[in-house]
């Protein structure tokens, strides 16, 4: 594993993504919109481990864990998540992830970090089949791992079957998991651009049309993440280029207008922002 005391911190004040007590509980419907992640409490820990010994001790690691990421701590995330023991697979997953998109400069790191929430992932997998997030979380660092690597060693290694397979079952599981719908509309829109509509569609079951149903989902359940909007704005040009050049880039001036409501928010908000000033 990467060393996480040497991670950088999040760049921007986050007096603003401090959710202590009872805020967390009472923001948690807001800010799990996308990834429908159940609060963890008391409950959730019983039923993802009926023989864990303290339940209420392990919550509440787990709602600090959450309460780093959602203030941009990631590392802190990472160590809480990891320290409440296997249940706490959700919130290291998305913060090493989140952190390695936007913060990590170091491409061999970022490899690293992806692929130990990897493993952690298959883990999860494992021992949680029933929970969409374990397989969301897979397809999400494989996803961005296969952006950091070339297209052959991709196929190689079959990480496009892979993200669609965890997308689908998360999906089965969880159909308004609103960051899935994202996830698998960008799959179908990159590997068209990857590979062609032709082998695409014979190859990998990938076509323009599933990618939209699957963006416009998204936007349908969480119309103000922009997350939602950055990546329809993506996967607009990714499937037809400067056709559609117009509508991406309002996609990405509809992220960039939002308001954060915690640090992710806010590095998926300064990217758009700072992807239509280079454009400018």
């Amino acid at each position: 594993m990467t060393k996480i005391s040497d991670w950088q911190s999040f760049p921007h004040p986050s007096e603003a993504f401090q959710f202590p007590g009872e805020a967390l509980h009472a923001a948690w419907p807001e800010l799990h919109r996308g990834d429908c992640e159940p609060f963890p409490d008391r409950d959730r820990v019983v039923a993802l481990q009926p023989d864990n010994s303290d339940p209420e001790a392990t919550a509440q690691m787990l709602q600090d864990a959450w309460r780093s990421f959602h203030a941009g701590n990631f590392a802190q995330a990472v160590e809480f998540g990891l320290k409440a023991g296997d249940c706490g697979f959700s919130v290291a997953n998305k913060a090493c992830g989140i952190y390695a998109d936007y913060l990590e400069d170091d491409d061999d790191r970022k490899i690293a970090i992806y692929q130990d929430g990897i493993a952690r992932a298959e883990a999860a997998i494992r021992q949680f089949p029933e929970d969409p997030n374990a397989h969301y979380f897979h397809a999400f660092l494989l996803g961005r791992y296969s952006q950091c690597i070339s297209i052959t060693q991709a196929l190689a290694q079959g990480v496009g079957g892979k993200i669609k397979a965890s997308l689908t079952h998360a999906l089965e599981l969880e159909p308004n998991h609103a960051e899935a719908h994202t996830a698998l509309g960008l799959y179908h829109a990159e590997i068209i651009d990857k590979v062609g509509k032709l082998v695409g569609s014979m190859t990998y079951g990938a076509s323009a049309d599933k990618a939209m149903t699957h963006f416009k989902k998204a936007l349908e359940l969480t119309p103000s993440a922009p997350i939602a909007h950055l990546e329809y704005g993506n996967g607009l040009y990714l499937l037809f280029g400067d056709k559609r050049l117009d509508e991406s880039n309002q996609a990405y001036a509809d992220a960039a207008a939002f308001d954060p409501h915690d640090a992710m928010q806010a590095l998926d908000i300064e990217y758009a922002r700072s992807s239509l000033d280079y454009e400018n």
